[in-house]
């Protein structure tokens, strides 16, 4: 076991101890902060497989991750309504089926949006990734049916069996389970050979191409697989608000990921969860104080760039990459 492996299972576990930690105090509130940070860190995990393992620099998986959460509002609206969907398909408040459904439409969306971004590369992939998120944004304010620019509320948080899902403690660890799992996840993506071959790819392409890999089949699977991780965070985000809105489409959303990953550290394997770890406490610290607390964030992501590329698990864990 190497020392970043280490690392990356004392983050996760510091994680969980501090939720039960919270739940013995009962302070209910922090548990939320850790629900809050283990759903980011699934999405930035997600995005980690295209970012840094890739070298895809998405600015359009907002689109994903809105995706995800407006599968979990219409369908819960539905189910609590209810009033079927289109073509008859009755709504439902189940979490796993509402996790399959958005799962399956960000994977659609992403089909579509690599076939024609991941032609182009650099600045012109960012520009398309981000112009079709923001396409879905500006669709998702004119669309009155869900709210609109208004957005739309959850009554009550969606179902998973044995559990009860209003507890914040029983929340926490359903986040904190998909969280473990999109971390094993990345794990086994980043140490097969699709994974090399996608690391590889990011490196040289040409001589991934000759010795007989197609370097855009492997850069779609992985756009894909990420878009279906992020938009699960998408479906457990709008859960732990009980509200979606267009602004999860949004490009901030989309910095905001990128952000975690560059904190924590790109292409590690607990890299996106030290980074929404680092961030969340930073915006619970300092949002209280100042409102522009982003900008004592901006200088921080500036040293971590001048000064630590690596990010935090790169300063504790070395420089080496993989483990």
């Amino acid at each position: 076991m190497t020392r970043e492996t280490t690392i990356s299972i004392v983050i996760v576990a510091g994680l969980l101890a501090a939720a039960f930690i919270a739940q013995a105090m009962g302070e209910t509130f922090y548990i939320t902060l850790a629900t809050r940070m283990a759903i980011l860190g699934l999405a930035a995990t997600g995005l980690n497989i295209a970012l840094g393992l890739g070298g895809l620099v998405s600015f359009g998986h907002a689109a994903f991750f809105g995706i995800g959460g407006y599968a979990a509002g219409i369908l819960a609206t539905h189910a609590f309504n209810s009033e079927p969907l289109l073509l008859g398909l009755p709504g439902t408040n189940q979490m796993i089926v509402i996790w399959i459904a958005g799962a399956i439409a960000a994977g659609l969306v992403a089909v579509l949006i690599g076939l024609i971004s991941l032609r182009t590369s650099g600045v012109y992939f960012i520009m398309i990734t981000l112009a079709f998120a923001q396409m879905i944004y500006y669709f998702a304010i004119s669309w009155p049916a869900y709210g609109g620019e208004d957005g739309l509320s959850i009554y009550v948080r969606n179902a998973f069996p044995g559990a009860n899902t209003l507890a914040p403690m029983s929340f926490f660890l359903i986040c904190f389970g998909l969280l473990a799992l999109g971390l094993v996840l990345f794990a086994l993506i980043r140490a097969s050979r699709f994974g090399a071959a996608l690391q590889a790819g990011r490196q040289n392409e040409t001589r991934l191409a000759a010795v007989g890999i197609a370097p855009f089949r492997v850069r779609l699977t992985a756009f894909v697989i990420s878009a279906m991780m992020t938009a699960l965070a998408g479906a457990l985000f709008a859960d732990l608000n009980r509200f979606v809105s267009p602004s999860m489409f949004s490009w901030h959303m989309s910095g905001e990921l990128i952000v975690l990953i560059i904190l924590g550290g790109v292409g590690r394997l607990a890299g996106p969860l030290a980074g929404a770890i680092v961030y969340v406490l930073f915006e619970f610290a300092l949002g209280g104080i100042t409102e522009h607390w982003q900008f004592f964030l901006g200088l921080i992501l500036l040293a971590v760039v001048l000064f630590a590329r690596g990010g935090v698990m790169g300063l504790l864990a070395g420089r080496a990459r993989h483990g």
